[in-house]
């Protein structure tokens, strides 16, 4: 069965010859239990007009849940791969796993939804910051 997508922004412009549609002005995408908001919205098709990628930008703020995951964060971009359940977050990235407890900021995130795995990259000037919760010991 296919995932039902609502998307809502204050404009939209269909570009058939590049098979994309791009959403400008307070973008808001509802997948599933997950949502992501942003500025602009480029939604990119295959061939076979299946949604192939999402390209967010501007102040671009989420939720991505699923069965085994629940992350909450925020970057400058980000790029969504729905086959694979993978994203890829840039400029000033900062994710909160609220299952975890943990947080984790940097210049470039990689997100596996499916696996659960994480990549994080920094910079010279800014580097990778990892927040993390300690049981206390009873």
């Amino acid at each position: 069965m296919a995932e039902k997508i609502e998307i809502t922004s204050e404009s939209m412009n269909a570009r058939e010859l590049q098979k994309e549609v791009h959403f400008i002005g307070n973008v808001m995408i509802k997948y599933s239990e997950s949502w992501l908001h942003g500025d602009e919205v480029v939604v990119h098709f295959d061939e076979n007009n299946e949604t192939k990628m999402y390209e967010a930008s501007g102040k671009v703020t989420f939720e991505f849940k699923n069965e085994k995951n629940f992350y909450k964060g925020s970057a400058n971009k980000v790029t969504y791969y729905p086959q694979k359940s993978y994203y890829v977050l840039e400029g000033g990235a900062k994710i909160d796993d609220l299952l975890n407890k943990r947080h984790v900021n940097g210049e470039m995130i990689t997100l596996d939804m499916a696996t659960g795995n994480a990549n994080v990259r920094g910079e010279k000037k800014k580097p990778v910051k990892f927040i993390f919760e300690m049981e206390e010991k009873k």
